[in-house]
């Protein structure tokens, strides 16, 4: 399997989403990283040919979705508030889809300080890259982390629920969104944006509100 009928089918449904779902703007980037990244995940389980061997991603493939998941991280956090020198750094490798060499300057952002939320979530993301999209007992310490060193960011559900989705478990995605939608205070900047990007998603994938499980 290639990268590029993925891509396309990508850049039409995220246009064909703009056009008729009529996505808000500020949703873009969110709504791109969620597409991409359950696309990749369909891509790499493809059989390409030989037993037993992962279809190997393209290069501007890998770039473009690492692109994706570091705006998509940003999005969560002020542009005040700058990521540290070992998230900066893993961000390049992440950018290169050298998931494994982001993971490891992740540990060290850690280590070095364990209250940084932005860096355990971008640990779990990087991690479950690295395992082809499995949501590992690894990178769901590193959620778990970054809920509690920073509980009033709704990034770890975000992107946990987004981790589900990337392993082919839409349904856990919308409940974990739910959930995190219905515990939001009334006055959160975020609630409008999570608001519709779950209204968004349920209805591409056409599951009604009685179908996502509890």
């Amino acid at each position: 399997m290639t990268w590029l009928p993925v891509l396309l089918l990508a850049v039409l449904v995220f246009g064909l989403a703009v056009v008729l779902l009529k996505i808000p703007r500020t949703l873009w980037m969110l709504f791109g990283s969620t597409l991409l990244f359950g696309l990749a995940g369909y891509a790499m389980q493809g059989n390409p040919g030989q037993a037993a061997s992962p279809a190997a991603p393209s290069i501007e493939a890998a770039s473009q979705t690492g692109e994706l998941m570091v705006e998509a991280r940003r999005e969560f956090y002020s542009e005040s508030q700058l990521p540290s020198r070992f998230v900066v750094t893993a961000d390049a490798f992440t950018r290169r889809g050298q998931h494994e060499q982001a993971a490891n300057f992740l540990r060290n952002a850690v280590a070095e300080n364990p209250n940084d939320g932005e860096a355990w979530i971008a640990l779990g993301n990087a991690l479950v890259e690295h395992a082809d999209g499995q949501l590992t007992a690894a990178a769901l310490f590193a959620f778990s982390r970054a809920e509690q060193v920073a509980p009033r960011n709704p990034a770890p559900t975000y992107f946990l629920g987004l981790s589900y989705l990337r392993a082919g478990e839409p349904g856990r995605t919308l409940a974990l969104w739910r959930e995190l939608l219905e515990s939001a205070p009334e006055d959160a900047p975020w609630r409008p944006a999570l608001e519709a990007r779950l209204a968004r998603l349920q209805d591409i994938l056409g599951m009604p509100a009685s179908q996502i499980p509890e």
